[in-house]
């Protein structure tokens, strides 16, 4: 897989995307420490220990599938967050069965145009990985990441209700 820089717009920022190693889940919970990029996923922090499940399980399902949550470097290879793919994880709620393309980012990395290019890289990489759809599940309050979705050209579907009582929009996109 490369990890040459990729600027798929001419105003993009160029990204690198790779597979999440052990040192990423260390850097992922400092990134992250931070109530504003976690205010959608419960408002805090998750602890080390998932983030290291969360490296792990990614490098699994790119072993496996050919995609995942990768790590986003900029052209410095600064570490910036995650964007990538995977199998939606839940089985209670959600768009059951669907590849659930999304993006986390540091709040130092927000506005900046790095989601929507990585998020845009990775669409690249799904489409030649032969996946025929995807799916973004964003908080009905997160008007950064619908932003993202609807500059990817996803489109509303249907929405859920959580299991922590919020509702999530389903954003949909045919590749």
């Amino acid at each position: 897989m490369s990890t040459a820089p990729v600027s798929p717009h001419a105003s993009a920022p160029a990204v690198r995307l790779r597979v999440p190693t052990d040192e990423d889940a260390l850097t992922w919970h400092r990134v992250f420490d931070d109530p504003q990029v976690m205010e959608f996923f419960g408002g805090r922090s998750a602890e080390l220990s998932a983030y290291e499940e969360l490296t792990a399980r990614q490098r699994r399902h790119d072993a496996e599938l050919g995609y995942c949550l990768w790590t986003v470097t900029d052209e410095e290879d600064a570490v910036l967050g995650f964007t990538g793919a995977q199998p939606w994880p839940h089985t209670h709620y959600g768009p059951a069965g669907a590849t659930e393309i999304g993006w986390r980012l540091g709040r130092a990395a927000w506005g900046r145009g790095y989601a929507s290019a990585a998020a845009r890289t990775t669409l690249e990489r799904l489409r030649a990985a032969g996946v025929g759809e995807v799916v973004a599940m964003v908080h009905s309050l997160n008007t950064r990441s619908m932003a993202v979705a609807e500059r990817l050209g996803m489109r509303r579907a249907e929405s859920y209700d959580t299991p922590r009582g919020q509702v999530a929009v389903c954003f949909r996109l045919e590749l």
